[in-house]
């Protein structure tokens, strides 16, 4: 058991390191190829901070074990928007300008269509591809029209140096590939000494080792006085999340969706959706009780899971 604890350990850190370095490799190669500050936000930035989620599910997925790998996708959402978001603002309030409607529109919309398909149990590998489709139409979209909604803004310079940037992004990405091995092997391990269902492992410990690029990165933003970044993290993130990752999944695994899912955990993945929805086109700030509450469900929702 402590190898399987120590591995896990260890997987998360990889993942960590690996984000970080990834990232800043990135926003390096999106600065020297003279891009948009949104597109690099939108593509680049975005796809890189979801990295660690991409690892650790296809990694499950070609483990045989794709109960962790879509239990990874939707417990990570979830603590996008709850743990994430509501973190943020504990440490600063955050204003809604009015910015990412339609963007949240769409969310909300791969959230639903991920319902449909945990609910209809249906797994194919067209599907997958369809929903690497929809991220690539969505990513198209977007450049095309910058100026709907703001995803995800990066005033953190990359490094100056394009070499540096590259050997930042490779490197980053190799450790992700290991670290994301060494965590899927580790839980892998741990669902099967204390006879935990895999889904289980995924909605919890994968989703939230994943998630720590984002919910650092959304820490460091609140604090140095732009809690508005954090909001683009988790909706940037929640989309690629359902289609690239889980497209990536589907194709790989053309497996049904764990039963497990179709109760509780869509339902609230779906609420906090909707939730999310509603502030952007009515709320004005997403003050600290607010991010208290949202904090406090994603807690009580992973004692809910243990149970």
């Amino acid at each position: 058991m402590l190898n399987a604890i120590l591995l896990s350990l260890a997987g998360l850190v990889g993942l960590a390191i690996g984000g970080e370095l990834l990232v800043r490799g990135a926003v390096g190669i999106a600065q020297k190829l003279g891009v948009s500050t949104l597109f690099t936000g939108l593509v680049i930035v975005g796809f890189a901070t979801s990295m660690p989620e991409m690892v650790a599910s296809v990694q499950a997925a070609l483990a045989g074990s794709p109960e962790i790998a879509w239990g990874n996708i939707v417990g990570s959402n979830l603590a996008n928007t709850l743990l994430i978001l509501g973190v943020s603002a504990l440490v600063m309030p955050i204003v809604l300008t009015g910015t990412g409607r339609r963007d949240a529109v769409f969310a909300l919309g791969a959230t639903l269509l991920l319902w449909a398909l945990v609910w209809s149990q249906l797994g194919a590998r067209w599907i997958g591809i369809a929903l690497l489709g929809g991220i690539l139409g969505y990513i198209v979209w977007r450049y095309r029209h910058p100026g709907a909604a703001q995803i995800e803004e990066e005033d953190e310079d990359g490094p100056s140096n394009a070499v540096i940037a590259v050997v930042l992004f490779v490197a980053g990405l190799g450790i992700l590939v290991v670290g994301g091995n060494a965590l899927v092997t580790g839980a892998i391990s741990l669902a099967t000494i204390f006879r935990v269902p895999e889904t289980v492992i995924g909605l919890t410990v994968v989703a939230v080792g994943t998630s720590l690029p984002e919910l650092a990165a959304s820490i460091a933003a609140a604090l140095r006085g732009k809690p508005g970044l954090a909001l683009g993290n988790v909706v940037g993130s929640n989309i690629y999340n359902i289609l690239l990752i889980g497209g990536a999944t589907m194709s790989i695994a053309p497996f049904a969706l764990p039963i497990e899912l179709v109760g509780l955990q869509m339902a609230l993945l779906t609420g906090s959706a909707v939730l999310l929805l509603a502030l952007l086109w009515r709320g004005k700030q997403i003050g600290r009780l607010l991010g208290a509450a949202l904090v406090a469900a994603f807690a009580a929702n992973v004692v809910l899971v243990f149970n």
